[in-house]
């Protein structure tokens, strides 16, 4: 009898649920709203997984009772005290299979490593960083809390440093950066004095969205752009080094899996996290995460089932996700 398995990747602005049958045959996609009960509380939670699993199954053909196996990626799940009422609202959604559930971050480390382990970086409007040792029992991981406690370089954190050089110009404590007059642009205001009296008295906001226009900038030739795109790769590989220091990987061949749209800005992010990575890990391998996400959160259910998800499995599923993705 056919097994099937169920995947979700539980967001701060999207939830999606993934089926797939046992040779990685992918059957069903859900799409739910945020999940992430920081922002939306355990009912809310609860809702955007409860939406996007009976979508994925109702498109897969497949019941509750079929489910032989289930993980969980969730947005917001960091700390020990808040696994129960996490794994409170997964029993709830009514599956009978063996689950497991952790942090979102891993299962792109899942979906994005050909080994299935080694560490993953995400960013995207902030940032994070987990890793997975060989033998699947060890977790290394950053706190996840941004700027708070020195983790700062997703795209608000780039876009805010590309302000602070904006303002350091007026004040004459940097050079002149072209990153002027791209935000004047994007935020129609008529000159530097009146953007900066805007944006302090919170008339005008540059937020996250902003992002694209700093490697624009960078990528015409401007070095304050680039040096905040610099620092930003830089502190990415910082964070890959701590989880690296703490699983012990320094001397490994590995994947460090790239997942997030702060991505797309190319070489000018990637190559300085390289180098800085390179630095303490020499065999580390960087990828971009070209697959969904979510397959990382089914491939952990058909592990937590007793399933070994070969490498013919992983392709599958690759390749059919991003055919009912699109």
């Amino acid at each position: 009898m056919t097994r099937y398995f169920l995947g979700a990747d539980v967001g701060a602005t999207k939830t999606h649920v993934l089926i797939a049958d046992e040779t990685g045959q992918a059957l069903g996609l859900g799409t739910g709203g945020p999940g992430n009960h920081q922002r939306v509380g355990y009912d809310g939670f609860r809702q955007a997984l409860a939406e996007a699993a009976e979508q994925a199954l109702a498109r897969a053909k497949v019941a509750h009772d079929q489910i032989a196996g289930a993980g969980y990626g969730v947005a917001g799940y960091d700390w020990p005290s808040e696994r129960e009422p996490t794994l409170k609202v997964i029993r709830s959604l009514g599956f009978s299979g063996p689950f497991e559930a952790m942090n979102d971050t891993p299962i792109g480390l899942i979906a994005g490593s050909e080994d299935g382990w080694g560490v993953a970086v995400v960013a995207g409007t902030g940032c994070n960083c987990w890793g997975w040792g060989r033998d699947h029992k060890r977790l290394g991981r950053v706190t996840g809390l941004g700027p708070q406690l020195g983790e700062a370089a997703g795209a608000t954190d780039l876009v805010t440093r590309a302000i602070q050089a904006v303002a350091h110009q007026w004040i004459k404590r940097g050079p002149a950066t072209r990153l002027t007059e791209a935000f004047l642009q994007y935020t129609g205001t008529p000159d530097l004095d009146t953007l900066l009296e805007e944006l302090a008295e919170g008339r005008v906001t540059i937020d996250d969205r902003a992002a694209p226009l700093v490697f624009q900038v960078a990528a015409a030739g401007d070095r304050p752009a680039g040096e905040v795109i610099q620092w930003a790769g830089c502190e990415l590989g910082e964070l890959a080094n701590a989880v690296i220091r703490q699983l012990e990987l320094e001397s490994l061949v590995f994947d460090v899996v790239l997942v997030g749209s702060l991505f797309k800005g190319g070489p000018l992010l990637i190559e300085p996290m390289r180098e800085t990575v390179h630095a303490l890990a020499p065999g580390a391998r960087l990828v971009r995460l070209s697959a969904p996400p979510v397959i990382g959160a089914v491939l952990l259910g058909m592990e937590r089932a007793g399933q070994e998800p070969t490498l013919a499995i992983r392709e599958s599923l690759k390749r059919t996700a991003a055919e009912i993705a699109r």
